[in-house]
């Protein structure tokens, strides 16, 4: 992990009822993250292992988890599906350097974004504020609806045919963003861009999503309808129409 500077402004945008949760079993990183966290303004909780991670999320529930992948015993993947049984909660994992299958891995598994190591702790903190602010949105009007799907933006609530989905947050901002813009093909950079809010990045972060999504709204996730593949540029919604 790279050791930066005491970051400028350090106290200045952690909502202080924003409780994150940091588990990793290197002392010196989850001391250094935990610690850059509590100087932005959020309220830090600490665990070392995978059980302890979980009995700590059941008494305080987090609202936000810094997940290192590599854990003994039961790994960072293991742990984030247990959380996510229990409910939605952002997750930011941590994982090596250049090691793109544990990347997707974790996305598979429903992180929201990822870290790779060595990181600078400023920038960890950066990207939390950025997936807390994009999970808790401003009001952002009324509900979106198109092929049996129905979006509650301010509730962060979608039904497909009158049943409720769970989708993580970027699955959610995801979907939103495609029904807000049907018709039209995105690519992959332009989908990170607006949906991510990033300029750069592991496109295979977008392609993992993708599938994700498609397993959770289409009929037959092998042949989608609703999300169609748009060969050479990316990606379009499309309600109502087949895939050629």
């Amino acid at each position: 992990m790279q050791q930066p500077h005491e970051p400028s402004g350090a106290h200045r945008q952690g909502p202080s009822s924003a409780r994150v949760l940091v588990v990793d079993d290197d002392p010196t990183v989850s001391e250094v993250v935990a610690g850059y966290l509590d100087r932005a303004g959020y309220v830090v909780d600490r665990a070392d292992d995978g059980p302890t991670a979980l009995t700590r999320a059941a008494a305080h529930r987090p609202d936000l988890v810094v997940l290192d992948l590599m854990l003994p015993g039961m790994d960072g993947l293991e742990v984030c599906r247990r959380l996510r049984g229990r409910g939605p909660v952002p997750v930011i994992m941590l994982t090596a350097r250049g090691d793109e299958d544990d990347r997707i891995l974790g996305l598979e598994v429903g992180a929201d974004d990822y870290v790779t190591k060595p990181f600078s702790p400023r920038e960890l903190v950066l990207r939390v504020e950025s997936v807390l602010r994009r999970s808790r949105p401003a009001p952002s009007g009324h509900r979106v609806t198109a092929a049996g799907l129905s979006i509650d933006p301010d509730a962060r609530r979608v039904t497909k045919d009158g049943s409720e989905l769970t989708l993580t947050l970027r699955e959610f901002d995801l979907l939103l963003f495609f029904l807000r813009h049907p018709g039209r093909a995105f690519g992959r950079e332009e989908l990170m861009r607006e949906v991510w809010g990033w300029e750069f990045g592991d496109l295979s972060t977008v392609t993992v999503h993708i599938r994700r999504l498609r397993g959770k709204v289409e009929d037959d996730p092998a042949r989608p309808r609703l999300i169609q593949t748009v060969w050479g540029v990316g990606y379009r919604f499309e309600p109502g129409t087949e895939e050629d």
